[in-house]
Protein backbone atom coordinates (compact mmCIF):
# COMPACT_ATOMS: atom_id res chain seq x y z
CA UNK A 1 0.00 0.00 0.00
CA UNK A 2 2.64 2.05 0.69
CA UNK A 3 3.90 1.57 -2.72
CA UNK A 4 1.31 2.84 -4.29
CA UNK A 5 0.68 5.93 -2.57
CA UNK A 6 4.45 6.79 -2.82
CA UNK A 7 4.23 6.26 -7.11
CA UNK A 8 0.63 8.49 -6.55
CA UNK A 9 2.53 11.22 -4.97
CA UNK A 10 5.79 10.97 -7.25
CA UNK A 11 3.73 11.27 -9.99
CA UNK A 12 1.25 14.26 -8.29
CA UNK A 13 4.78 15.93 -7.67
CA UNK A 14 6.22 15.58 -11.39
CA UNK A 15 3.14 16.63 -13.24
CA UNK A 16 2.38 19.34 -10.86
CA UNK A 17 5.89 20.66 -11.71
CA UNK A 18 6.80 23.84 -13.79
CA UNK A 19 8.38 23.61 -17.58
CA UNK A 20 11.86 24.68 -17.63
CA UNK A 21 12.17 28.22 -18.49
CA UNK A 22 13.56 28.85 -21.81
CA UNK A 23 16.56 31.81 -21.85
CA UNK A 24 15.13 34.38 -24.80
CA UNK A 25 18.25 35.73 -25.26
CA UNK A 26 19.84 32.42 -26.84
CA UNK A 27 17.36 32.16 -29.33
CA UNK A 28 17.43 33.49 -32.49
CA UNK A 29 15.57 37.13 -32.66
CA UNK A 30 12.28 35.98 -34.43
CA UNK A 31 12.06 39.22 -36.37
CA UNK A 32 15.24 38.74 -38.26
CA UNK A 33 16.86 35.64 -37.39
CA UNK A 34 19.77 37.42 -36.00
CA UNK A 35 21.14 35.67 -33.33
CA UNK A 36 22.47 37.90 -30.50
CA UNK A 37 25.31 38.13 -31.03
CA UNK A 38 24.92 39.10 -34.64
CA UNK A 39 22.85 41.60 -33.77
CA UNK A 40 25.75 43.42 -31.50
CA UNK A 41 28.13 43.32 -34.27
CA UNK A 42 25.45 44.74 -36.69
CA UNK A 43 25.09 47.83 -34.54
CA UNK A 44 27.40 47.81 -31.75
CA UNK A 45 26.47 51.30 -30.05
CA UNK A 46 22.67 50.32 -29.66
CA UNK A 47 23.31 47.09 -27.69
CA UNK A 48 21.38 43.88 -26.65
CA UNK A 49 17.55 44.36 -25.38
CA UNK A 50 14.19 45.28 -26.20
CA UNK A 51 15.24 48.97 -26.58
CA UNK A 52 16.03 49.97 -30.63
CA UNK A 53 15.13 53.44 -30.63
CA UNK A 54 14.58 56.08 -27.94
CA UNK A 55 13.42 59.49 -28.95
CA UNK A 56 15.12 62.51 -26.37
CA UNK A 57 12.95 65.67 -26.55
CA UNK A 58 14.43 69.18 -25.80
CA UNK A 59 13.72 70.57 -23.06
CA UNK A 60 14.06 68.17 -20.63
CA UNK A 61 11.01 66.30 -19.55
CA UNK A 62 11.45 67.10 -15.65
CA UNK A 63 8.84 64.92 -14.47
CA UNK A 64 11.03 62.23 -15.87
CA UNK A 65 13.88 63.75 -14.18
CA UNK A 66 12.62 63.95 -10.96
CA UNK A 67 11.48 60.33 -11.07
CA UNK A 68 15.08 59.55 -12.12
CA UNK A 69 16.49 61.15 -9.13
CA UNK A 70 14.48 59.34 -7.16
CA UNK A 71 15.31 55.84 -9.03
CA UNK A 72 19.24 56.86 -8.96
CA UNK A 73 19.06 57.63 -4.75
CA UNK A 74 17.15 54.10 -4.22
CA UNK A 75 19.16 52.08 -6.92
CA UNK A 76 22.12 53.44 -8.05
CA UNK A 77 23.95 56.23 -5.66
CA UNK A 78 25.64 53.53 -3.57
CA UNK A 79 27.76 52.34 -6.53
CA UNK A 80 27.78 55.11 -9.37
CA UNK A 81 28.38 59.06 -8.59
CA UNK A 82 27.64 61.98 -10.48
CA UNK A 83 31.40 62.97 -11.36
CA UNK A 84 33.38 60.94 -12.94
CA UNK A 85 34.66 59.07 -9.83
CA UNK A 86 34.71 55.51 -10.02
CA UNK A 87 33.31 53.48 -7.12
CA UNK A 88 32.23 50.87 -7.84
CA UNK A 89 30.68 51.26 -11.09
CA UNK A 90 31.91 53.88 -13.37
CA UNK A 91 30.84 57.67 -12.58
CA UNK A 92 28.19 59.05 -14.60
CA UNK A 93 29.51 62.08 -16.07
CA UNK A 94 29.16 62.06 -19.74
CA UNK A 95 27.52 59.06 -20.08
CA UNK A 96 24.89 60.65 -22.64
CA UNK A 97 27.82 62.43 -24.64
CA UNK A 98 29.92 58.90 -24.67
CA UNK A 99 27.28 56.07 -25.08
CA UNK A 100 24.18 56.04 -27.67
CA UNK A 101 20.52 56.43 -25.07
CA UNK A 102 19.95 52.98 -26.69
CA UNK A 103 22.91 51.27 -25.30
CA UNK A 104 22.11 52.97 -21.79
CA UNK A 105 18.59 51.86 -21.59
CA UNK A 106 19.31 48.41 -22.67
CA UNK A 107 22.66 48.41 -20.10
CA UNK A 108 19.96 49.09 -17.36
CA UNK A 109 17.12 46.37 -18.06
CA UNK A 110 19.00 43.64 -20.01
CA UNK A 111 22.41 43.88 -17.79
CA UNK A 112 23.17 40.15 -17.88
CA UNK A 113 22.88 39.71 -21.62
CA UNK A 114 24.97 43.01 -21.90
CA UNK A 115 27.42 41.71 -19.87
CA UNK A 116 27.83 38.98 -21.61
CA UNK A 117 27.49 39.53 -25.01
CA UNK A 118 28.51 43.64 -25.74
CA UNK A 119 32.05 44.13 -26.62
CA UNK A 120 31.95 48.02 -24.23
CA UNK A 121 30.19 46.16 -21.36
CA UNK A 122 32.77 43.97 -21.29
CA UNK A 123 35.07 46.21 -21.43
CA UNK A 124 33.31 48.35 -18.46
CA UNK A 125 33.67 44.91 -16.09
CA UNK A 126 37.16 44.44 -16.64
CA UNK A 127 37.92 47.82 -15.85
CA UNK A 128 35.19 47.55 -12.90
CA UNK A 129 35.54 44.10 -11.70
CA UNK A 130 32.19 43.92 -10.69
CA UNK A 131 29.01 42.83 -12.30
CA UNK A 132 26.71 45.37 -12.14
CA UNK A 133 23.38 43.25 -10.46
CA UNK A 134 19.74 43.07 -12.01
CA UNK A 135 17.90 45.90 -10.23
CA UNK A 136 15.19 44.49 -12.25
CA UNK A 137 14.06 48.13 -13.66
CA UNK A 138 11.16 48.73 -16.19
CA UNK A 139 11.79 50.72 -19.67
CA UNK A 140 10.19 53.17 -18.08
CA UNK A 141 12.33 53.59 -15.15
CA UNK A 142 15.43 53.44 -17.17
CA UNK A 143 13.80 56.00 -19.62
CA UNK A 144 13.28 58.04 -16.58
CA UNK A 145 17.28 57.72 -15.00
CA UNK A 146 18.53 58.58 -18.73
CA UNK A 147 16.68 61.70 -18.73
CA UNK A 148 18.15 62.38 -14.74
CA UNK A 149 21.97 61.33 -16.69
CA UNK A 150 21.10 63.94 -19.45
CA UNK A 151 20.55 67.00 -16.44
CA UNK A 152 23.44 66.05 -14.68
CA UNK A 153 25.40 66.19 -17.98
CA UNK A 154 24.34 69.72 -18.52
CA UNK A 155 21.13 69.22 -20.93
CA UNK A 156 19.01 71.69 -20.67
Amino acid sequence: MKGIYLIACAALLWSCSPDKPVNQEQLPDQESGKSAVEEVIANPTKGLGAVKSVTLKTPLELDRVNRGLAIYEMKCASCHKLTDQRVVGPGWKDITKRRQPEWIMNMITNVDVMLEKDPEAQKLLELCLMRMPNQNMSIGDARDVLEYMRQNDGEK
